[in-house]
């Protein structure tokens, strides 16, 4: 049961990256007021967070990766897309989520991305997660990176990350 609603929620969400690539498509660029910033000019973000995760009860340091891919909504500072989050301790943390995004600035990021965190392998002991993450960017062309800072929630713990975002728009 649990395979066929993620199978039925990666559906819609690949349905709706579809819609907006074509509205998107569609529309074309006759007007100039928001395409100069670099923010706008890429439908969609690959990005990777290399950080150092600080556990608060338990006082512990770990590397943590999180790679998201994020679509921007139709020349909109808004976006929204997926995440997995990977936390290499002795708990093997793991969180996959939905990312919405807001760029309230040039080079300047917000996410929230609510999700399933879980340990190793065991599905059965999952719980709701929530993670908040700021970056700026300094731009290379398509490859964007900066700093990274991350507070994760879960009923079992919270996080604190801070480390390099990597991203390369598309």
């Amino acid at each position: 049961m649990k395979y066929r609603f993620y199978t039925m929620l990666l559906a819609l969400v690949a349905v709706f990256f579809s819609y907006q690539s074509n509205a998107q498509d569609s529309h074309g660029h006759t007007h100039d007021h928001d395409h100069q910033h670099h923010s706008h000019t890429h439908k969609t973000e690959i990005g990777i967070g290399n950080s150092l995760v600080y556990f608060t009860g338990e006082k512990e340091l770990s590397y943590g990766l999180h790679v998201h891919v994020v679509r921007n909504i139709s020349h909109s500072k808004f976006g929204v897309g997926l995440a997995y989050e990977r936390i290499f301790d002795e708990h093997k943390h793991n969180t996959f989520g939905i990312v919405g995004s807001y760029t309230p600035v040039e080079r300047l990021h917000f996410a929230l991305t609510p999700g399933i965190a879980f340990e190793g392998s065991d599905w059965d002991e999952k719980n709701f997660a929530l993670h908040f993450e700021t970056a700026y960017d300094l731009q290379l062309g398509d490859l964007h990176f900066g700093p990274m800072a991350e507070v994760g929630y879960n009923f079992e713990h919270v996080h604190l990350s801070l480390g390099v975002h990597i991203g390369f728009g598309l």
